[in-house]
């Protein structure tokens, strides 16, 4: 019987070919199955992975049992499923790194009533608007200050990376800004008299106002940057399938009933109604 020789020159060759064809056969799948498998570019397939607050009641926050809620989370989640992705997570953030978390990828999303500006799409791309406000000063009783023109002098509270930290800086010069990670430590220092007064969000001081025994010094309108959801910019396709859900969510109704249940009372931005519910003015009636 003759005996065969192999050259191990000719062995790893062959074997070289094998691997690269195989190789070759799998990217394909694997580049077709993440395709149909994760359309959007999600972090997880199927997961979408959102950095919130957990103390920005009644937008985003975190209940007793450690669960996220608010308008922010409900209609984010309504909006999702519209999208075909039903598991949301979120995890609380500081709000100063909470867009640079989003852009980077550690996060899909950004959630938790974030205005859009100019400044803050060179980081992220955000969705169309959904909500739009005031701004208000929230001081002590006794502190004296019973309007805007009040803070000359002051000692007023802002969270760091926030549209009323940005408006502060520009309409509030006379005043002395301390800037804080969260709404919860400025209203502490409040309290205590670190600070004369607080700027935030027209809806989370009405929270605290309740809470604490504070009283609001000035209400602002601010209806130039409506909140968006934020996402990376490489992801259209999940930006735009966030846009779509969005409609649907203000064309049926769904976000008017959500804004309803948080905001009870409150001034409803009518832009983001029903068309057939709509007046002539776009702007939000007070």
């Amino acid at each position: 019987m003759k005996k065969l020789n192999f050259r191990p020159a000719g062995l790893a060759a062959a074997a070289l070919a094998a691997v690269l064809a195989l190789s070759g056969c799998g990217s394909t799948t694997a580049a077709s199955t993440t395709m149909e498998d994760n359309p959007y570019g999600l972090i997880q397939p199927g997961t979408i992975r959102v950095a919130s607050l957990g103390d920005s009641k009644p937008y985003t926050f975190a209940d007793a049992s450690g669960n996220f809620t608010g308008f922010d989370v409900e209609l984010f989640k309504d909006v999702a499923h519209r999208a075909g992705v039903d598991n949301v997570v979120f995890t609380g953030q500081d709000f100063s790194g909470l867009l640079a978390a989003v852009a980077n990828g550690q996060f899909d999303a950004g959630v938790a009533a974030i205005g859009i500006t100019d400044k803050r799409k060179e980081t992220v791309d955000f969705s169309d608007g959904y909500l739009a406000g005031y701004l208000t000063v929230i001081t002590t009783k006794t502190s004296g200050i019973t309007g805007a023109e009040g803070l000359a002098g002051k000692r007023l509270g802002v969270v760091q990376g926030t549209l009323q930290e940005a408006y502060a800086v520009k309409n509030f010069t006379s005043a002395s800004l301390v800037r804080f990670p969260d709404n919860n430590t400025a209203i502490a220092a409040v309290n205590s008299g670190t600070v004369d007064a607080h700027f935030l969000d027209y809806e989370a001081a009405k929270a605290y106002q309740e809470q604490h025994g504070l009283v609001s010094a000035a209400d602002i309108p601010s209806f130039d940057a409506p909140a968006g959801f934020a996402v990376a910019k490489d992801k259209p396709a999940f930006k735009e399938a966030l846009n779509k859900g969005l409609a649907e969510a203000m064309e049926d109704g769904t976000w008017k009933k959500l804004y309803q249940k948080w905001f009870p009372g409150s001034p409803m931005p009518e832009q983001y109604l029903p068309k057939a519910e709509q007046t002539a003015s776009p702007e939000p009636s007070k």
